[in-house]
């Protein structure tokens, strides 16, 4: 988040400078009776114009952090302010969502000095306290929004997913069929949902060693360093007994020597075991830039 100084006005703050605006009525077609279409009933943001930009974005974040969203109808964008809105959605009013359209809005654009699409501001207490141009994953845009709230003296409990709760309560059953169908059908709801792709990816796993005993696996795999399904039968084991720092070295080095069709799928199979522990885990991203170095 950029740094502050206090009473620094949104309106005299070098990187926005939304003064022009402010201190003339804005243009015909920009007035209320011809701004942009309402929003359906359950929408959870506001569509942001010249003519409302004062009193939608200013005047409310001296009261609740305001996330203003520049989007274009592009088939990336729109599922990335679809992220937005069902994260506002989900903190339950905590923040507002102002949605600007980039093509019917551009003194806006040039206002806030847009420099890509997407390109999401927050504004707390009338002033701009962080931006981010382009998509981030969903992980980081959750982050990024926590330190927005937290800026905003907002402190956000989310709530837990039942039908996440169940799902997980299938897995650790051993229920793997129903775990799986739990799951899936989250992500056909919430095709995102980085909780439900980890617990999917552990069913996978799970399935992938139903049946196979861990020491006869581990002792084969190092018996036939260059078997590719002994190799990767031995990561699962590894993963699941909590050596996954382990297992991700084992097929790193195993892709340093194989290539084409071998490689790619030890590459794949790698991946589905950074899926288990999810993008947030340090081993992940450390794995992630061994994994870069071996092939590349």
């Amino acid at each position: 988040m950029s740094e502050q100084r206090p009473g620094q006005s949104i309106f005299t703050r070098g990187a926005v400078d939304l003064s022009a605006l402010a201190s003339r009525p804005a243009p015909a077609s920009a007035q209320p009776e011809e701004a942009a279409a309402p929003r359906p009933a359950d929408a959870t943001w506001v569509d942001v114009t010249e003519a409302n930009v004062q009193a939608e974005v200013l005047e409310r974040s001296l009261q609740t952090p305001v996330v203003v969203a520049f989007v274009v109808d592009h088939p990336e964008v729109n599922p990335y302010f679809d992220d937005l809105a069902k994260q506002n959605a989900d903190d339950g009013g905590t923040w507002i969502l102002a949605r600007v359209d980039l093509q019917s809005q551009p003194r806006l654009a040039q206002m806030f000095r847009v420099q890509s699409v997407p390109m999401v501001f927050a504004i707390v207490g009338g002033q701009p306290v962080d931006a981010v141009p382009g998509l981030l994953p969903p992980s980081d845009l959750r982050k990024w929004l926590d330190a927005v709230l937290k800026a905003g003296g907002v402190e956000v409990e989310v709530p837990e997913d039942p039908r996440l709760a169940e799902a997980d309560e299938h897995l650790m059953m051993g229920e793997l069929d129903e775990a799986e169908a739990a799951y899936k059908k989250i992500l056909s709801d919430s095709p995102r949902n980085e909780g439900a792709e980890a617990g999917l990816a552990h069913v996978t796993l799970a399935k992938r060693v139903k049946g196979a005993d861990p020491a006869d696996a581990l002792a084969k795999a190092q018996a036939a360093p260059d078997d590719l399904k002994a190799q990767m039968l031995a990561a699962d084991v590894e993963v699941l007994a909590g050596q996954a720092e382990q297992a991700y070295q084992r097929l790193v080095n195993l892709v340093r020597r194989v290539y084409g069709d071998d490689r790619e799928a030890v590459r794949q199979h790698l991946l589905s075991l950074f899926a288990v522990a999810g993008p947030d885990d340090p081993a992940v991203a450390t794995a992630r830039r061994s994994l870069a170095s071996a092939l590349f």
